[in-house]
């Protein structure tokens, strides 16, 4: 067993990507994040799922699929290859965990059966909504991609956030 005190590698940083490294191996990392604005830029994630534990504050994601508000205790599930940002209603700190190479899956509920550690039926997922077209704007966006480890910046002339459905 180990106790890490994470509050000393805690800072305010915009970009996930450059949230500070707790620990990693072959199939996860995991990062604690502070976000304490509206994130400037959209994120993807190339190389693998990720996971927001939401350890403090609120606030709301947009993605490709939609805005969904979260709060204190909440997890998030980032698909790979997702566009997103967060824009926090309060300071968010977050552990972030990236399956690298890989994807999150449930697991197997065995004999318990409904009794899981969760029911499937409470998950929420975003919707495109009035929040989501609020957001939408013809200003200069940047995407930043990481993509095997390395950053990459792509530059869009409009939101590219501006789905209207699935």
């Amino acid at each position: 067993p180990r106790a890490l005190d994470l509050n000393k590698l805690v800072t305010d940083k915009r970009n996930p990507w450059m949230a500070e490294k707790v620990m990693q191996n072959a199939h996860v990392q995991m990062h604690i994040w502070r976000l304490e604005a509206p994130m400037t830029e959209l994120a993807r994630n190339s190389d693998g799922d990720l996971l927001l534990f939401v350890h403090q504050g609120s606030g709301a994601l947009f993605c490709d699929y939609g805005h969904l508000d979260y709060v204190e205790g909440d997890y998030i599930v980032i698909p790979r290859g997702t566009m997103w940002r967060l824009a926090p209603a309060e300071p968010t700190m977050s552990l972030m965990i990236e399956a690298t190479n890989e994807h999150f899956t449930l697991p197997e509920k065995g004999l318990v059966g409904r009794h899981a550690i969760f029911d499937p039926a409470m998950l929420d997922t975003p919707t495109i909504d009035a929040d989501f077209r609020a957001q939408q704007d013809e200003r200069t966006w940047k995407v930043s991609v990481k993509r095997r480890g390395q950053l990459s910046t792509v530059t869009f002339p409009f939101n590219p956030l501006d789905a209207v459905g699935w």
